[in-house]
């Protein structure tokens, strides 16, 4: 074998064109998998099998020191020169921009199912992506640690004994006698905290907390609301007998008048606006205003004391009375969380009095913690997804309008961004606030710090708030996985039967309601559960579920009662319930034939297993390739100089590529000085390339193959196998041998045709160089030459 080849009795700048191009293939080659196969002859010219991108390469002829080589790009017609027409920034952020804000409304499913379903795919990850940094931001305000905040400061107030002679608690108050009884006792020792278990008193600065934790903001707070006396009318029957007459409470019937001592706040009304008061609602379902009579309880429990029993003496809780609140608020800085503790005593016009308790724990300066800068990140990343879905809804109403308010998952989305933008709203205006709010506290310590109250209320508002945001969220999820079989069945079982359910609910619905009215009407006064109306509603529905109470309504009325509970369960639990699951159930059997009956969807889990049997194909082809590549090296015998020249390499890889065109590739790759010939060092390195290729391909096959069989192991039996081979799909030895027989047939007709493209290359790389060396040619004619040659191989195939 020659030890000169072919390229070395090219001209200088012949050899640096081929280099060029070399590096050019070499890409092609590490990119094999996508199935491109490039043809590179040492005229320059490079083709890709999906004919996006051409190049070309001039070669124009000057004196020795000034030769050039210059190399256009030419794609799809358009014409390069550093950039393109439609090249820049703005245009390349349009271009982002609409791929980015593309969604399944406005792509056509039926155009082009695979730019579908990558749609889908896309649309699926940012919203698990959206929906991840939901949960940090909403898990992020709620911990344990709440509850049991929660849990100690009520049952310190509520499960507590009034005395010490009774097992009366703060929820067990009835008349005005256990009230004051609680204020003077449980309510005094669990709001001052003045000694330690050992007696030892608590020095000024250790005073003031609860639990010896919990540090009181500001001064606790007794506020009452009054009726006036002429709030309703005595009957003229009894008006010699009874001269007051005090009203429910409503705001119009609340009393504004001095009374009793008439001195200072306790004995003069004060209104909401000056308080900085919320409307409450009660137990009983009134709402009661933020104004009142209010009294501030100073910091030691002496002065405290003495603060209650001057409102005991001196009556500030009588008939006119309608309500009480107990207010304060505490701060832990251990766990950086304020507990807002209101305790109220409603006292209704039939007498008595009925005690609640309303504890709030919540999270109010939330960026202390290193975690809780990183949830300001997540809340960042949030408003940016936000943002970017505003602008995906846009686009969609552009593109689909009025078709946009047919599908129901657009109101979803719309849901999901106007509150979302609610909390977004709310969370900056609690950050302000509380900074503002904290700043006036430490201005004015002697007073009640209502603000915190409102704060409070709308914190557990925008919990609730951005827990129906998670909710509708999950919900959402079934927008992109419905586009799977299994899935559609739900949604179109729902939807087909929304008619029939809808007819359905009006019927059940007049006997539930006219159930609801018999019971309000018969039991209301006697049985708890059918006090009102909305318990009757809640009542019926817990007896649907198996929870009653039959005794209670027995011992109600021993008639009507019995019957009352044997035909409803008769007619709604027995008939009714099971209409509904009927309705529900033939719908989704039709639904579920007509799928089976259909044609075969293109699913997501198709477009995924296709590009995966496309990937595990292209990975067998290129450990074929390296095998071939390894095969070709230890074959080539290196010369004199221990070094192996492309003719060498070429010679052997021929039957393997026959076009050459891989080899290029690998030749330019490892030819680390520039010279088309190999010596010891780079043939070393490229063995060494392709034998780890080699053994990474083989672990993945490995893989691959170990889970595919264990799949068959799992699924399949000898009995399947058997019952396969007497099926009439199983194929002979006959059959086998003959399919088998055309294959190699095949397989040597392209061979054959491989050997002649070969032969057609060779001789246009001796018709180049003669007239490179002649001098004689011009590129026109070479261009000429080159495309009679095409011409002619293409007849010749």
């Amino acid at each position: 074998m020659s030890t000169h080849s072919s390229s070395e009795l090219l001209p200088a700048h012949q050899r640096r064109s081929n280099s060029i191009l070399s590096a050019s293939s070499r890409k092609a080659w590490e990119d094999d998998d996508n199935g491109r196969r490039l043809s590179s002859s040492s005229s320059g010219r490079l083709d890709t099998a999906q004919g996006h991108t051409e190049l070309k390469t001039k070669v124009d002829n000057f004196d020795d020191n000034d030769q050039i080589i210059s190399i256009e790009a030419r794609e799809s017609g358009k014409r390069v020169a550093g950039t393109t027409p439609d090249s820049g920034l703005w245009p390349s952020i349009k271009r982002f921009l609409s791929a980015s804000c593309r969604t399944r409304q406005t792509v056509s499913a039926q155009k082009d199912q695979d730019v579908f379903i990558k749609t889908t795919i896309r649309e699926l990850i940012v919203f698990i992506l959206f929906l991840i940094i939901l949960c940090i931001v909403t898990f992020s305000m709620i911990s344990p640690t709440m509850f049991i905040f929660t849990q100690v400061m009520r049952e310190l107030f509520t499960d507590q004994p009034l005395a010490s002679d009774t097992i009366l608690k703060f929820n067990d108050i009835s008349n005005m006698n256990e009230f004051w009884q609680f204020m003077e006792g449980p309510f005094l020792r669990g709001l001052y905290w003045e000694d330690w278990y050992n007696a030892q008193n608590l020095t000024n600065q250790q005073k003031g907390f609860i639990y010896y934790e919990n540090k009181i903001l500001g001064l606790p707070q007794l506020r009452q609301l009054r009726v006036r006396n002429d709030s309703c009318r005595v009957p003229d029957d009894f008006i010699n007998s009874i001269h007051n007459c005090f009203a429910e409470y409503s705001e119009s019937n609340e009393d504004h008048e001095p009374f009793g001592l008439k001195l200072g706040s306790a004995w003069n009304y004060q209104p909401s606006q000056q308080l900085d008061g919320m409307t409450t609602w009660g137990k009983l379902g009134y709402f009661y205003s933020g104004g009142g009579f209010v009294q501030l309880l100073n910091r030691t429990r002496d002065q405290g004391k003495q603060a209650i029993d001057m409102l005991k003496n001196n009556l500030w809780t009588d008939r006119a009375t309608r309500a009480v609140f107990i207010d304060f608020t505490v701060y832990n800085t251990n766990v950086n969380l304020f507990c807002i503790v209101r305790l109220m005593i409603e006292f209704p016009a039939t007498g008595g009095l009925i005690a609640s308790s309303n504890v709030r724990t919540v999270k109010l300066l939330r960026y202390v913690t290193p975690y809780d800068q990183f949830v300001m990140v997540c809340e960042v990343i949030f408003c940016i997804f936000i943002f970017y879905y505003v602008i995906e809804e846009i686009i969609e109403i552009k593109v689909m309008k009025w078709k946009y308010l047919k599908n129901i998952w657009n109101y979803l989305d719309i849901v999901i961004i106007i509150l979302s933008a609610t909390t977004i709203a709310f969370n900056v205006y609690r950050t302000l606030t509380v900074q503002y709010n904290l700043e006036q506290l430490l201005r004015y310590p002697n007073q009640y710090p209502a603000k915190f109250e409102f704060l409070a209320h709308w914190q557990s508002q925008f919990n609730y708030i951005i827990a129906v945001v998670v909710f509708f969220s999950w919900m959402k999820i079934f927008k992109y996985i419905s586009f799977n079989r299994t899935m559609t069945q739900l949604t179109s079982t729902l939807g087909r039967c929304t008619k029939d359910i809808l007819g359905f609910a009006i019927m059940f619905f007049i006997i539930f309601f006219a159930y609801a009215q018999l019971a309000y009407l018969a039991f209301g006064n006697q049985v708890r559960d059918f006090s009102t109306f909305h318990d009757c509603i809640y009542t019926l529905f817990r007896i649907i579920l198996g929870d009653f109470n039959f005794s209670e309504i027995e011992r109600s009325n021993r008639v009507l009662g019995p019957i009352f509970f044997i035909s409803y369960v008769f007619f709604v639990f027995f008939v009714l319930l099971n209409m509904f699951l009927a309705i529900i159930n033939d719908t989704y059997t039709e639904v579920k034939t007509e799928i089976m009956e259909k044609d075969a969807r293109y699913e997501i889990a198709d477009y995924i297993k296709k590009h995966y049997s496309s990937f595990m194909h292209k990975l067998l082809l290129k450990k074929d390739r390296v095998v071939d590549q390894t095969a070709a090296l230890k074959l080539a015998h290196p010369d004199d100089n221990s070094k192996v020249d492309y003719d060498e390499w070429r010679s052997e890889d021929k039957d393997r590529d026959p076009v050459g065109m891989e080899m290029d590739a690998v030749i330019a790759k490892y030819d680390l000085d520039g010279d088309p010939v190999h010596d010891e060092q780079e043939r070393s390195k490229a063995a060494a390339d392709l034998q780890a290729f080699r053994i990474k391909l083989d672990d993945g096959n490995r893989t691959s193959l170990s889970k595919a069989s264990k799949k068959i192991s799992r699924k399949s039996s000898p009995s399947d196998i058997d019952s396969l081979r007497d099926t009439d799909s199983y194929v002979s030895v006959a059959e086998f041998n003959k399919l088998e027989e055309r294959t190699q047939t095949l397989e040597l007709m392209i061979q054959n045709v491989g050997k002649k493209i070969d032969c057609i290359v060779t001789n246009l790389k001796d018709i180049g160089y003669q007239n490179r060396s002649a001098g004689t040619s011009t590129k026109s004619s070479t261009h000429t030459s080159l495309a009679s040659s095409a011409q002619s191989l293409q007849d010749r195939i």
